[in-house]
């Protein structure tokens, strides 16, 4: 089997393979190798390595595999600087004649080889050109032999350089690899925008990363639902939106409205989806989602709704008590004291023991409104009431029975009648105001009218405390009056009837 070792030039679209020959040459070194141009000064990309016959012929065709002419010394590296240094020198003469002849070309870069008397110009151009002239012009101005070489667009970014879209180096400089054909068929499969702006090089053409990813995207595809699919989940419906290809995820849709991401390892296919399969002879793909996968989304969304679909279904997962949480222990331990200091925590504990007792004495004689000052004046006066002791009642129904009492005492010896019953109301402290004051409380007033038609005998039965009849109903000259009145609607009309001269104002 033969041995190669890969090299690297500067102005070669790709690496080249050489024979070592027994020089040693490793990964790294500065080689000189013999090509059909002569000698020339390259740098070993790789280890040498022994491949079949059927991988030499595929790679370098019919052509005879050179040898390494040797490993590059310290002069020769300098050698080759010093030439490329003539090679930059040289392209503004280039252009010069290249303009001054007025040939429908780009010069891209003159290269000097490694022996001295000779240097290849590259050029790029649509169409053949005849630059037989050029040639003469630039060999009397550099005085060596030239040969002219026509390059592509592609070869053209390999040699100067640049960025891509990407923010990285360009491959076709930094992988130093065949330009293999790209196609558009690969950016719609990989649902790219097909804008030339976007899915073009820095040398114009259609970008060659587009190969990289282009056999995934497709595999993917093959074994995947097809876009617009509808799956079965445990939520509903679900249908198919987009592909994440490099992490191999399906994003569906569901009937909800909410999106969730599943990888197409966790779907599986159903009875149907392989009896179609069978029928029209493609692969199976699935179309069913598990519950057992919703359940290891990381999603709260898809969680809540699996949980509202237990709810709905009466499902409830019992919660997971431990043991160990089930008894704590909340005893505080305390602190043991011996000696001098036993005995000051004990004489404070005594002593605030006091404290505590003496703020709860105080508490409970606290004064009191209407005891006089006196905490526990309350019980004199239950006794004096003929209340029954050890019952507790309401401070204000105490005092409006004292009061009630004592009045219905003055006024049943004076009538021997009995007390009448007050009802108690908001806001009259249980009747306590108005029998002070010997009054009937403000819900229990006559209304103005009422208060008005009252006379002078009314006045005399309220002094006796009896209710006064109404005024239509008392005896008098006003009584026809009053009736009137009441009947056509009140004081109001009779007024204006008096003035009028209306009957119902008395004409009298």
């Amino acid at each position: 089997m033969p041995t190669i070792i890969p090299v690297r030039f500067t102005y070669a679209a790709r690496d080249l393979w050489f024979d070592p020959a027994g020089t040693g040459a490793q990964e790294g070194d500065h080689v000189i190798c013999a090509t059909e141009r002569g000698q020339e000064f390259g740098l070993a990309t790789g280890d040498a390595r022994e491949v079949t016959g059927a991988e030499l012929e595929e790679t370098i065709g019919h052509a005879q595999l050179r040898d390494v002419v040797r490993i590059a010394t310290d002069d020769d590296v300098a050698r080759a600087e010093e030439l490329e240094r003539r090679g930059e020198e040289s392209m503004p003469a280039f252009r010069r004649h290249v303009a001054a002849s007025g040939l429908d070309m780009k010069p891209v870069g003159v290269e000097y080889l490694f022996d001295g008397d000779k240097a290849v110009c590259y050029f790029a151009a649509e169409e053949r050109v005849d630059f037989r002239q050029l040639v003469r012009d630039l060999a009397r101005e550099f005085h060596v032999r030239i040969d002219m070489r026509q390059i592509g667009v592609r070869e053209e970014a390999a040699i100067v350089g640049g960025y891509g879209h990407c923010g990285q180096e360009l491959c076709c400089r930094r992988f130093a690899m065949g330009f293999d054909p790209v196609s558009i068929r690969m950016a719609k499969e990989q649902d790219l925008p097909l804008n030339s702006t976007k899915i073009s090089g820095a040398c114009g053409r259609l970008m060659c990363c587009l190969r990289y990813e282009f056999e995934a995207y497709r595999d993917f595809k093959g074994r995947a639902p097809k876009r617009n699919a509808v799956i079965d989940t445990p939520l509903g419906k679900g249908k198919i939106i987009e592909y994440d290809t490099p992490k191999e995820q399906i994003v569906l849709r569901l009937e909800s409205g909410k999106q969730i991401r599943v990888a197409l390892a966790d779907m599986t296919a159903s009875e149907a989806a392989h009896k179609k399969s069978e029928e029209l002879g493609c692969p199976c793909r699935p179309d069913t989602v598990t519950r057992e996968v919703l359940d290891r989304l990381e999603s709260p969304d898809v969680q809540m709704a699996l949980a509202e679909l237990d709810r709905k279904m009466g499902v409830t997962a019992e919660p997971e008590v431990d043991a160990a949480d089930l008894f704590v222990e909340t005893r505080r331990k305390r602190r043991r004291s011996s000696g001098a200091q036993g005995e000051k925590d004990r004489e404070a504990a005594g002593s605030s023991a006091a404290v505590a007792e003496e703020g709860a004495t105080r508490r409970r004689r606290k004064r009191r409104p209407g005891d006089g000052g006196a905490g526990n004046a309350a019980a004199p006066a239950e006794a004096a009431a003929g209340a029954q002791p050890g019952t507790r009642r309401r401070r204000h129904h105490q005092a409006a029975e004292g009061g009630a009492g004592a009045q219905a005492s003055s006024n049943g010896a004076e009538s021997g009648a009995q007390p009448a019953k007050r009802t108690r109301r908001p806001g009259d402290k249980g009747g306590q105001a108005a029998a002070e004051k010997g009054t009937a409380p403000r819900g229990m007033q006559p209304s103005r009218r009422k208060r008005s038609a009252q006379g002078q005998g009314g006045a005399a039965q309220a002094q006796d405390g009896q209710r006064p009849a109404p005024k239509h109903l008392q005896g008098g000259e006003d009584a026809p009056k009053a009736r009137r009145r009441r009947r056509r609607g009140g004081r109001g009309r009779g007024g204006a009837g008096s003035d009028g001269g209306s009957p119902a104002g008395g004409g009298e």
